[in-house]
């Protein structure tokens, strides 16, 4: 089913000239640009004409020139997409706008679901019977009428008097002057080569508003995980930062990054030497074992007259008799 259609589908390859002979063959319309199609009175009918009678036609305005009679239109639209169980975004902001590329691709993506229901048939649909009960609708096709008997009527001509358009011929082939009196001016001609123009640059130019609008999400998508605190100091982050805030184009901040990356990984992989907290309680301990040992060698190398004064000094100062 159409419904779910990839951007890469042949769909949305179908070019704008076929479109508009689409929608005008379809509904007798005289469009000559998809942008007019904007206010959503022409997608309801399409959808009509898919779904005979799904469409309250009553509802939708063709004389809808306002944001809001827009969205009203809009709403019935989607309306018909919820009983029909379509899951298609509808971006009814972008459409209103007037934007050529939004609105040629929904108008691709419409002409695709309706050529997918009954093969493209119409079942002897009659778009100007049902645009009688919309509000403008009898205006619109008003318009449209007069461009559709002229063009009717002149392949009408040509095939009911061929001996006359011969005739018309040979006397144009003896009075070349005349011919060229008839001839088409060159300005009309510039005319469409410039709306042409126009045209496919305001294509490109959304086109890449929405690329331009698709990166920088991206990247405020980056630069908010990267605002974590749990990874906000970390090197590899910390060199993101100094790439998305650098305030020029210059291939020197990607070498400033790729630096400060590698400062941080050599600061990280040097091995950090902590003292052990009992380093103090052992030097004053090896403090006192060495005068311990200073004082035995010293007691060993004295005689034993002297250690015998040494002793009796003691025995007369701490003897508690002699205290008394």
């Amino acid at each position: 089913m159409a419904t779910k259609i990839g951007m890469m589908d042949s769909a949305y390859f179908v070019g704008r000239s076929e479109i508009l002979a689409w929608i005008n063959s379809t509904l007798q319309l005289n469009l000559s640009k998809v942008e007019e199609a904007c206010a959503g009175a022409v997608h309801c009918q399409l959808m009509d004409a898919a779904h005979p009678g799904i469409v309250p036609m009553h509802k939708v305005n063709f004389d809808a020139k306002n944001e809001y009679d827009m969205i009203q239109n809009y709403k019935v639209l989607q309306d018909v997409f919820n009983k029909l169980k379509i899951s298609k975004n509808i971006e009814v902001n972008r459409l209103i706008k007037g934007r050529p590329l939004d609105n040629l691709e929904f108008l691709q993506w419409l002409k695709r679901y309706c050529d997918s229901v009954n093969n493209g048939g119409l079942n002897n649909y009659n778009p100007l019977e049902r645009r009688e009960t919309c509000k403008g609708g009898r205006e619109t096709s008003k318009k449209s009428a007069p461009s559709q008997s002229s063009n009717k009527s002149s392949t009408a001509a040509t095939k009911s008097n061929p001996t006359q358009n011969s005739r018309k011929a040979d006397a144009s082939s003896v009075n070349p002057a005349s011919q060229v009196t008839k001839a088409p001016k060159p300005a009309a001609q510039e005319k469409c080569v410039y709306d042409e123009q126009i045209t496919e640059l305001k294509l490109s130019v959304d086109s890449l508003e929405k690329e331009r609008d698709f990166y920088f999400a991206k990247l405020r998508d980056i630069e908010i995980l990267c605002q974590k605190p749990e990874i906000e100091h970390h090197p590899v982050v910390e060199a993101i930062q100094k790439i998305l805030y650098a305030a020029e184009d210059n291939a020197s901040v990607i070498e400033e990054a790729q630096a400060l990356l590698a400062q941080k990984q050599t600061e990280s992989a040097t091995p950090v030497v902590e003292k052990p907290e009992g380093l103090k309680a052992e030097t004053l301990k090896r403090k006192i074992i060495d005068n311990l040992e200073v004082d035995i060698a010293a007691s060993t190398t004295l005689s034993p007259r002297q250690r015998l004064s040494d002793v009796s000094d003691v025995h007369h100062s701490e003897s508690p008799v002699l205290t008394c």
